[in-house]
């Protein structure tokens, strides 16, 4: 079963960040956390990676519909919006909250995972069709 919304994008890695930032936020979206893969890797680890970033993203009102209708969904709280290079291309995915959160037997929370999934798609789908400054 497919779990992610994956696209390649013509923008540079930093350019992507910023290009998702606002995408998220035109949908409604926060973000919590950001992890910097490559980072943590080489300070934990002393290992060299590619670019890779994790952004814990929150839109503050469908989160709040799912915790009423599961008080524990925070176990899948928040969507996980990843940027990566890999072989000098650009990607950026989305989880599928459809998926993650079909796990969950109640049909009134797999509503509110397609409106979320539809919106995270679309913030896919906003970066895949921006051509990158030269």
């Amino acid at each position: 079963m497919k779990y992610n919304y994956t696209k390649n994008i013509r923008l540079n890695f930093q350019e992507s960040i910023t290009s998702l930032k606002d995408a998220l936020k035109i949908e409604g979206f926060g973000i919590l956390t950001e992890i910097d893969v490559r980072a943590t890797m080489k300070m934990k680890l002393g290992l060299e990676y590619e670019n890779y970033m994790i952004f814990g993203a929150c839109n503050p009102e469908f989160a709040y519909k799912a915790l009423q209708l599961e008080y524990e969904i925070g176990l899948m709280l928040p969507c996980n919006v990843i940027i990566y290079e890999k072989e000098n291309e650009v990607f950026v995915s989305a989880i599928m909250p459809t998926v993650a959160m079909g796990m969950v037997e109640n049909k009134e929370l797999q509503s509110i995972a397609e409106e979320v999934e539809i919106k995270l798609k679309r913030v896919i789908d906003s970066l895949a069709n921006i051509e990158a400054d030269k």
